[in-house]
């Protein structure tokens, strides 16, 4: 059986439909259990402000896909429901300005990672914007041409293809930045340590998995959306919609995961031994506000060079302590505040540290 245009938009709208529900319940989830944590944790605004854009986004397409779905079978029927119509072009709009968002969830994450570089994010950040420029005509180009077309004409397709491919390059490249980073600053860590911090690479491992397998699907929509559209083939139209809540479900599936508790412990040979002479035997705790910690005024003696303002900008305000493990060996335990931030390695005096 031949897929037709108007029966392919049909099946998309459907998978639509059961994704929107999917990501609607991931994002209610997510919102809840950062809001539960603000009061002692805080908020990472901007990945909040992000993720909230990317659901109003997904949610106004699957509205604008609804609205079409109910007015044109009321109308028309089946035939020519794949049409262009004013309704379809928001929607085409927002199915790449998902996809913007999603990327800039990515590179405000690479950025962080690469300790606030703007030089880093420059090339992922214009690519991005260049995809959704190249879209955008589109749109207006196949308004001129073919108002009605179901489909991007042929000649069109070129830059419809890079509209497409360049958002891919920019997740890739995020996602290869990310890893990369915290693959090299974890070992850099073992390294410095020489061995006595035997945990670090492993939570390494475990930060670049939730990287990859969230990106991964993201990455997959991106692949198919981009090999059907040089194909010119109609299954473009389930693709393309579907990608749109897979846009909003990759990045709220990270969240989760930090949210839900994600937390890393760091086992050394041997603790500091400022925190032992001050604190003795037993469980060593520092408790410290965010705002001094932001500002500089706060240090640490055990953790910190006598003088030395407080290193660790990316650490979340809580209580951190050093205890026994079931090993017998010293651990440094570190809430997990901004691990969707992925920033990894500082080394005091020997002691090296991951968040």
């Amino acid at each position: 059986m031949v897929l037709s245009n108007d029966l392919a938009a049909l099946v998309g709208f459907a998978s639509e439909a059961v994704l929107w529900g999917i990501n609607s319940v991931l994002f209610i989830a997510s919102l809840v259990l950062l809001l539960r944590r603000a009061p002692s944790r805080g908020l990472n605004v901007p990945i909040l402000v992000l993720g909230c854009a990317l659901f109003a986004s997904c949610t106004a397409h699957f509205a604008l896909e609804f609205s079409h779905y109910v007015t044109t079978l009321r109308d028309i029927g089946v035939a020519g429901f794949a049409n262009e119509t004013n309704v379809l072009v928001g929607a085409d709009i927002l199915i790449s300005l998902s996809d913007l968002l999603g990327d800039f969830v990515l590179i405000y994450r690479c950025w962080i990672v690469w300790g606030r570089n703007f030089w880093i994010v420059l090339l992922p950040f214009l690519t991005a914007v260049a995809g959704f420029s190249c879209i955008a005509e589109v749109v207006h180009l196949v308004l001129t041409i073919d108002p009605n077309a179901p489909v991007a004409p042929p000649a069109l397709v070129p830059l419809g293809l890079a509209g497409y491919a360049l958002p891919l390059a920019t997740n890739v490249l995020t996602t290869a930045l990310i890893v990369a980073r915290l693959w090299h600053t974890a070992r850099a860590a073992e390294a410095r340590c020489r061995g006595r911090m035997a945990g670090t690479v492993r939570v390494a491992k475990a930060a670049v998995a939730i990287i990859v397998e969230s990106g991964a699907l993201y990455l997959a929509a991106q692949l198919v959306l981009v090999v059907l559209f040089a194909l010119e083939h109609p299954a473009q139209a389930v693709v393309a919609v579907m990608a749109v809540q897979i846009y909003g479900i990759a990045p709220t599936l990270i969240v989760l995961r930090v949210a839900l508790g994600i937390s890393s412990d760091y086992t050394t040979r041997s603790a500091p031994e400022g925190a032992a002479a001050a604190h003795g035997p037993g469980p060593a705790h520092v408790s410290f506000d965010m705002e001094d910690a932001r500002s500089g005024q706060l240090s640490l003696p055990p953790l910190t060079r006598p003088g030395a303002p407080f290193p660790y900008p990316f650490m979340s305000g809580g209580t951190h302590s050093y205890g026994e493990t079931e090993e017998s060996a010293p651990t440094l335990r570190v809430d997990a505040e901004y691990l969707e931030m992925k920033a990894f390695g500082y080394d005091s005096d020997g002691l090296a540290m991951a968040v």
